[in-house]
């Protein structure tokens, strides 16, 4: 589902009741969470948390009039998703984020290459994705960035 917002607060404001409060936790955990440098927006749709262009003027290598993105959070028609491109590029951190995942939720972990898919919402694991929102800097993710994705 694509929401056509301005702002965080738009975002959440148009989604159904039985999403917005998860959303705003999660949103909160991430902003008390995230270390220093990275912004919050609107990214794709979806709120988003990015390196903006003050710090990394480069930009994004796929359109660089866009900041680097880094983790978003979306309601999708079954799921919502927490987007860390972190755990893409890192393989230690997916791993670490994989053995610690049982030891906060009774479910199976759902993941993609970057994506964490919690279809209930009474079982997202807020605790871990707070320690995993810790685990990278805005300087440590453009270095990895640069060194994984950057040709």
């Amino acid at each position: 589902m694509q929401y056509q917002a301005d702002s965080p607060e738009d975002y959440i404001n148009q989604l159904p009741e039985d999403r917005k409060e998860p959303i705003s936790q999660l949103r909160q955990v991430i902003k008390n969470n995230l270390p220093n440098g990275f912004e919050e927006g609107i990214s794709y749709g979806m709120i988003g948390y990015y390196v903006p262009h003050t710090l990394y003027p480069k930009g994004y290598h796929c359109d660089p009039k866009l900041p680097l993105p880094f983790l978003s959070i979306a309601s999708q028609k079954n799921a919502i998703n927490f987007y860390h491109m972190g755990m893409y590029a890192n393989p230690e951190l997916h791993d670490w984020f994989v053995a610690e995942f049982p030891k906060h939720s009774k479910r199976k972990l759902d993941m993609g290459k970057s994506c964490i898919r919690f279809k209930y919402v009474d079982d997202i694991p807020y605790e871990l994705l707070a320690a995993l929102c810790k685990k990278i800097t805005s300087e440590e993710w453009i270095s990895i960035y640069e060194k994984t994705f950057k040709k």
